[in-house]
């Protein structure tokens, strides 16, 4: 199976040196707000967003890893670069923080969430400061470039978060509404994530935006395989099963399930879901619901025709290390279990 290590191997050098750049810019007075940070910092996860804006940036790069290898240039990828990989980290960091907030979630990446360690209104805090932190080091790198493509990318998650609690709180999500929400909330971050890489190494306008759309495919396919996973028991996400359930999000293997069924019964998932909140039982009839009407399947399936679409996009480029390891991200998403 194909791991992160494996993805991030062609630019490990640059993964490393911008962790240390992500270091040396995020240092806040004040023992507290510092304590929050370096918590925060010092669980990242994976880095997907960033490893994505490296990789696509050396696969534009218009200096080959055969003149980086003659000329001993260990690292692909230039400041710029790494600053454009911060500003997508570091605000997808935010929104996490905010959304374990609304979500009152107690854990994030198998550790107490900021929230839960610390109060709900330090995490706003917390969050709001990031934001602000990095916002201001990209205006103050003068990469307008970089800080404009960004903005639009924060105006759009914040969108995301608003519609998918109103349509939560409805109980109306159709399959429109979810997909126009999985693309507010993840797929448009990693499309900006493959395109800043792709703009900050010069490439032509062309490319940067079928970095996007490479992007915006395997964060659809992402977001798909979350769902999929919140449905398996046996996951290792870290995060407890169900928990869409819980909080009443109807995503796309019960959107399957619910559009197979006759009014009546679409009525009664309604009222089961309802239920879910305070009623384990409910949350369990409606899991086995999902699984044995073949929601995760169809789920699977379609995550498989983004990540299909994904790699078609790829194609267009020669074979490299960096498309390579953009092809095993494909792969690692939709074989991921965590």
């Amino acid at each position: 199976m194909i791991t992160i290590d494996d993805i991030r191997k062609p630019i490990q050098a640059d993964v490393e040196a911008f962790d240390g750049f992500v270091a040396e810019n995020f240092n806040a007075e004040g023992d507290l707000l510092q304590e929050m940070l370096s918590y925060t910092l010092s669980s990242r996860g994976k880095g997907v967003r960033p490893i994505l804006t490296m990789l696509s940036a050396s696969l534009n790069s218009k200096f080959s890893p055969t003149e980086a290898s003659e000329c001993g240039k260990e690292r692909n990828c230039s400041k710029r670069t790494y600053l454009a990989a911060m500003l997508v980290e570091m605000i997808h960091t935010a929104s996490l923080i905010h959304d374990d907030v609304l979500d009152s979630a107690d854990e994030r990446r198998g550790r107490p969430s900021v929230n839960a360690k610390w109060q709900s209104n330090l995490a706003i805090i917390l969050g709001d400061y990031i934001l602000a932190r990095t916002m201001a080091i990209g205006m103050a790198s003068a990469q307008y470039d970089l800080i404009s493509y960004i903005g639009t990318a924060m105006a759009t998650l914040c969108e995301g978060e608003v519609l998918q609690s109103q349509h939560a709180e409805r109980l109306d999500t159709t399959r429109e509404d979810y997909y126009n929400i999985i693309y507010q909330k993840t797929a448009s971050l990693l499309g900006v994530s493959a395109a800043l890489g792709a703009l900050s190494v010069g490439a032509s306008r062309e490319e940067v935006d079928r970095m996007r759309k490479f992007g915006e495919a395997i964060g659809i396919a992402f977001q798909i395989q979350d769902d999929i996973l919140d449905y398996n028991r046996e996951n290792n996400t870290g995060k407890p099963t169900n928990n869409d359930l819980r909080e009443k999000k109807i995503t796309l293997p019960l959107i399957e399930v619910m559009e197979r069924s006759d009014e009546k019964r679409r009525g009664e998932i309604i009222e089961l879901l309802r239920q879910c909140h305070e009623d384990e039982s409910a949350v369990d009839r409606l899991q086995a619901i999902v699984v044995e009407g073949g929601g995760m399947e169809y789920a699977a399936q379609t995550m498989q025709a983004y990540i299909s679409r994904a790699l078609h996009l790829l194609s267009k480029y020669p074979d490299t290390p960096y498309r390579t390891s953009l092809m095993n991200l494909c792969a690692y998403i939709a074989e991921r279990d965590k």
